[in-house]
């Protein structure tokens, strides 16, 4: 298929996943990286507690909590990489 009848295809809103070749997609950021962390028993009963009351996971509401920080974080402070430039984080 031409490029022009891609984007086109595109811009008509029709679905071209049959034009994709998904076998090898990514999503940007999104590797996993196995972390551990100690937490004291009453912050792991709190930590039940909530997640209980949401009807989630422990495992999810730490990642929501953690997402929701780092978002706060990014937003109150610019960063800048080895090179004085700066980065955009996308969360």
């Amino acid at each position: 298929m031409k490029v022009k009848d891609f984007e086109q295809q595109f811009d008509e809103g029709s679905d071209i996943t049959a034009s994709l070749d998904l076998s090898k997609a990514t999503r940007i950021m999104q590797a996993q990286k196995r972390v551990n962390v100690d937490f004291p028993t009453w912050m792991i009963e709190s930590l039940d507690r909530e997640a209980l009351r949401l009807g989630v996971t422990r495992h999810q509401l730490l990642k929501y909590g953690l997402l929701s920080v780092l978002r706060s974080l990014l937003k109150s402070s610019l960063r800048y990489d080895s090179r004085g430039q700066s980065e955009v984080f996308h969360i």
